[in-house]
């Protein structure tokens, strides 16, 4: 059907239209998307050949190219130029705005865009003499066009600097929250950067997995995918319609004008709460209508930053997992919540119904440096003085949610994918049908396991030499690294098949401070780096295998894109640390909401919930919070549920494989769904899943041919406006700290949503009851 409906395409689009269809910044390779019935036309003939054998995925299939030019130069000196000052740059730009009050994320998009023309310009003016003539090492400054590889190979550097880099957050915590300013750069360094790269050995055991099988697609590559297509595609305008190009320049211009609304001037439409409007003095209607400290109902955001923040771009779900997280964010927010808040679990009213922060039982924030001792370790007798921590119970039952996500993406995976893993791994690949995309790249030199295994080795041993040298700045010592490996391992092949199928990621943070809280109590820096090690490494492994998935569409040659992903993640470390260190440094009582202006943006919501989390797991421990001492013991029944959940799906698969609907259900991202809140919002969710499913349903569904032109291409698009426009403002107004004060610059306008509703507990801005 994909075939019928590209030819139905290239024959709309009039004479001489296909073939323009191949052409690379002036290299003409295979036509990408052209059918079989014009081999005589075909450079690489294998294309039309294998024509049917392309991928099974419909979306694929629509969108990436089918060609390959096996000839065109990749690793140039402009690949290593752009690609450098564009990782760099995002790194910088990532690592300045993920303080913000609401965190911005520059995607690569935005490099995607910005180095084309800095490309072209390069190829034009730049000598074509050739150095170290005569040699292996022969490099020309200017090998000819700008092409296609090229250009991809510089995205894949600045997808380093656009990723997080999680280490920074066990700095800012440090230095920060825990007042540790003597903690050394270079130890921090030393944590940064073996976290970012020790992903790489768990990417190369699981290639064979994640990146070469068809159905492993990795939708939001396709956006990316479908931006290349139209940047370097030469494509005639259609009759009362776009050109891809055309029609990219014209969301790009919308985009880029329209965020300075809530960006600047406007900044409410980040959430418009009518139901707070309607009752400005009700604490329980604001509760229930707010988008940024409430249930969100009725709540809309008309802000790209906070659609896409904590999800993604929703126009890169599948409508399979969009149907999921609807699911997955209406039980929990709109049923267990308001079950458990009403019915006053865990003494939930008194309390707000949506926080992060850690309380004491009258409702008031618990003040956590009296129960450290001058080393940073827990001190048992204070705690037992200023009574016990609570958590709203939002909060709480966020983490059960954690649990069972972690036990369900080892069922779901097992009870679903067992067979087809246990076949890759008798085979691999030599009785599996490959699409053509895996053929294509069988000519290019695999990267050697071995590349993989030293990496792994060399980042293994700096860690463990700085954790022992360091240990006081560190408090991880030697074994917690290897545990931390080894839970790396374990979930980097289910979380990636659950990715790479659907384009959400249980993550592993709280099950690494789970276990790191009970073995090793009352160090919180040590709970930190443990999760970094855990988190970080598996994490770091799909990022990795995500770019090798983008690589594998194009056809770049994997060693190729090896050495640019191994060079842009030391360059994103370094500019990540660099910056956070510079700016901990320069703002004013950074982090610190009850020092800073109530206007101020160096609010760092992310690093809060990551100092909580340091808290409850690592300085309390969960023996106190989720143990036979702790309040919240009955959530651990969670883990039992997320194990049982996918073979309660599977089984009345089996039992009912007429019902087709069925197998769609996915436990895991059902019940990961609302594992980014907090700090992610409701207002972040109930836009999001209408978009996702106006994009992935009704479009895909009645507008296919729209979908397949444009869908990509305005996600792209808006991300780059947005991020062109947010520095532009920064840079303009920002550094001169000028604000328009009004009442639309009022974020959510429901000031009363985070206060509790008990009787006798008395905060600060809010009514008491009694």
């Amino acid at each position: 059907m994909a075939s019928n409906s590209i030819h139905q395409e290239l024959q709309d689009q009039g004479p001489g239209e296909e073939e323009q269809y191949g052409r690379h910044g002036g290299h003409i390779t295979s036509p990408l998307l052209r059918p079989p019935s014009s081999p005589e036309i075909t450079p690489d003939c294998e294309v039309a050949e294998e024509w049917e054998e392309n991928s099974p995925v419909e979306q694929v299939a629509l969108t990436v190219p089918v060609g390959d030019d096996p000839g065109a130069p990749v690793l140039t000196f402009r690949t290593w130029v752009l690609g450098a000052a564009s990782c760099a740059l995002l790194s910088f730009l990532n690592a300045f705005f993920g303080y913000r009050k609401e965190p911005l994320t520059i995607t690569a998009v935005s490099a995607q865009i910005a180095v084309l023309p800095a490309g072209r310009l390069m190829a034009a003016a730049l000598p074509d003499t050739a150095f170290l003539r005569g040699t292996r090492w022969e490099f020309s400054l200017n090998p000819g066009p700008f092409n296609v590889k090229e250009h991809v190979l510089i995205t894949i550097f600045a997808n380093a600097g656009a990723g997080a880099v999680s280490g920074v957050r066990v700095m800012t915590a440090a230095r920060i929250f825990y007042g540790r300013q003597q903690m050394p750069f270079f130890v921090a360094l030393l944590v940064i950067l073996t976290s970012q790269v020790m992903g790489f050995g768990w990417a190369g055991m699981f290639r064979r997995y994640l990146v070469e099988p068809p159905a492993m697609w990795w939708p939001s590559n396709l956006v990316q995918v479908s931006l290349f297509r139209a940047l370097h595609e030469m494509e005639r305008r259609r009759k009362d319609s776009l050109t891809r190009n055309q029609f990219f320049l014209v969301a790009f211009v919308c985009s880029f004008a329209y965020y300075i609304f809530p960006g600047y001037l406007f900044q409410m439409l980040t959430s418009l709460s009518w139901i707070c409007w309607m009752f400005p003095n009700s604490v329980i209607a604001q509760q229930i209508g707010s988008g940024l400290h409430g249930l969100g109902i009725g709540a809309i955001g008309l802000d790209w930053s906070s659609i896409s923040s904590y999800l993604g771009s929703p126009l890169a779900s599948p409508w399979v997992a969009t149907a999921n997280v609807a699911a997955g964010f209406f039980i929990f927010v709109y049923i267990i919540t308001p079950i458990n808040y009403w019915f006053n679990v865990y003494k939930a009213r008194n309390f707000p119904i949506y926080s992060d922060g850690l309380y004491r039982v009258t409702g008031q924030k618990y003040n956590i440096s009296s129960i450290m001792d001058s080393q940073f370790h827990f001190d048992t007798d204070a705690y037992e003085e200023n009574g016990p921590l609570y958590i709203s119970t939002f909060f709480a039952f966020s983490y059960g949610l954690g649990f069972a996500c972690l036990t369900a993406t080892v069922s779901h995976v097992l009870l679903f994918h067992g067979s087809e893993i246990w076949q890759l791994s008798k085979s691999a690949f030599q009785e599996k049908k490959m699409d053509i995309h895996t053929k294509l790249m069988q000519r290019y030199n695999q990267v050697p396991e071995w590349w993989f295994i030293c990496i792994l080795v060399a980042s293994v041993a700096v860690t463990m030499f700085a954790c022992e040298n360091y240990i006081e700045q560190l408090q991880l010592p030697w074994w917690g690294v290897l545990l931390a490996c080894a839970l790396a391992i374990f979930y980097t092949l289910p979380i990636g098949i659950i990715k790479a199928t659907t384009n959400q990621a249980p993550g592993l943070n709280i099950i690494t401070e789970y276990i790191m809280g009970y073995l090793y109590p009352g160090r919180p820096i040590a709970n930190m780096c443990f999760k970094v090690y855990g988190y970080s490494g598996s994490h770091q492994a799909l990022e990795f295998l995500q770019d090798f998935k983008l690589g594998h569409y194009m056809k770049i040659p994997p060693r190729a894109m090896f050495m640019a992903q191994v060079t842009g993640t030391l360059i994103a470390g370094s500019v990540y640390l660099g910056t956070a260190w510079w700016l901990m440094d320069t703002v004013p009582n950074m982090c610190n909401k009850e020092l800073l202006p109530a206007d101020s943006l160096w609010t760092c919501p992310n690093d809060h919930v990551f100092y909580d989390a340091s808290v409850i797991w690592g300085l309390i421990g969960p023996h106190r919070m989720f143990g036979d001492l702790g309040t919240y013991s009955a959530v651990n029944w969670f883990f039992l549920g997320g194990a049982v959940a996918p073979l309660l799906v599977w089984s009345a698969h089996k039992a009912f494989p007429a019902q087709k609907w069925i197998v769609h259900v996915n436990v895991p991202v059902l019940i990961g769904t609302t594992s980014m809140m907090p700090p992610g919002t409701a207002v972040n969710y109930t836009t999001w899943i209408l978009i996702a499913f106006l994009s992935g349903h009704m479009v895909y569904k009645y507008r296919r041919d729209w979908w397949e032109r444009h869908n990509y291409l305005l996600s792209g698009a808006l991300d780059a406006g947005l991020a062109f426009m947010a520095v532009l403002l920064y840079l303009c107004l920002g550094l001169e700290n000028i604000t328009f004060n009004w009442w639309g610059n009022d974020l959510d306008g429901c000031p009363l949503a985070s206060c509790p509703t008990a009787k006798g507990i008395a905060v600060d801005g809010c009514p008491a009851h009694y």
